[in-house]
């Protein structure tokens, strides 16, 4: 009686172990894509904030009838806020809390809303600078903010120190930072106003990384496309938004007193 010969065809074969490794390639592959997708969708919507804010102020700016209402003219020089210029420069930080509160019961097309209504009411907050400094001026810081803001976006990408020990300090000198800008404005000093634009500037820098290396991590943990992820790129945006703000008017405050 012949044996019957069994054939075994390799190609179909596969080892555990290569399968095992297939798997695990394809998960790091997709969470790689996931964190990518989730950073970009982080940073377009930061970017159009900004060319929201950046348009509004700018064109109110041109505007006498939004200025007038928005800002007085005192009679020893200077300009002072009118009682709908108080609102408007506090409504950008009741938005921000609202926004906050409101994060778990609210949708992601009204948060995402809200944030470039934030955008644009924070840009009308700002028209003063268009009249306080030169063109070249504010051009100029623009450019030292984004070059500063991008480098140390890269910095908190791709490093493998842990930034969060950094987190607690930066929000410490930070409400420091506050404390000494409020005092400030009732008593003024030249003097305290540039250690305030330099800390400032120190501060937002090394919250630029602290923030984008936590919002990798958020991504890294999130599953992409779900509603609380897209509600998180759009409140990673705002402290992207707020960081880099911040540390264009804090850099145009050091170089404006440096210039004068």
């Amino acid at each position: 009686m012949k044996k019957q010969e069994k054939t075994v065809n390799m190609e179909n074969w596969k080892f555990p172990q290569q399968s095992a490794y297939t798997t695990q390639e394809t998960i790091e592959v997709n969470a790689v894509s996931d964190v990518r997708k989730f950073m970009v969708s982080v940073f377009t919507y930061m970017t159009i904030a900004l060319i929201l804010t950046a348009l509004t102020s700018y064109f109110l700016a041109q505007s006498e009838a939004f200025l007038s209402a928005v800002y007085r003219t005192l009679p020893e020089g200077g300009i002072k806020p009118t009682l709908f210029g108080y609102i408007v420069m506090f409504s950008p930080l009741i938005m921000v809390i609202v926004m906050g509160a409101g994060f778990r019961r609210m949708s992601f097309p009204a948060i995402f809303a809200m944030f470039f209504v934030y955008s644009v009411v924070m840009g009308m907050s700002l028209t003063s600078i268009f009249f306080i400094y030169t063109g070249a001026v504010l051009f100029k810081t623009f450019l030292i903010t984004s070059a500063t803001f991008g480098i140390m976006a890269v910095a908190g990408y791709t490093t493998k120190t842990d930034l969060t020990k950094f987190g607690a300090i930066l929000m410490m000198a930070l409400i420091g930072v506050i404390i000494a800008s409020v005092v400030n404005m009732f008593w003024y000093s030249g003097t305290l106003d540039m250690i305030i634009s330099i800390v400032g500037v120190l501060i937002f820098t090394g919250l630029v990384a602290y923030d984008i290396q936590k919002l990798k991590r958020i991504a890294e943990g999130s599953e992409y496309g779900s509603d609380n992820t897209n509600k998180l790129a759009v409140f990673g945006a705002l402290n992207l938004y707020l960081d880099f703000v911040n540390l264009f008017l804090f850099l145009l405050r050091f170089m404006g007193n440096s210039r004068d």
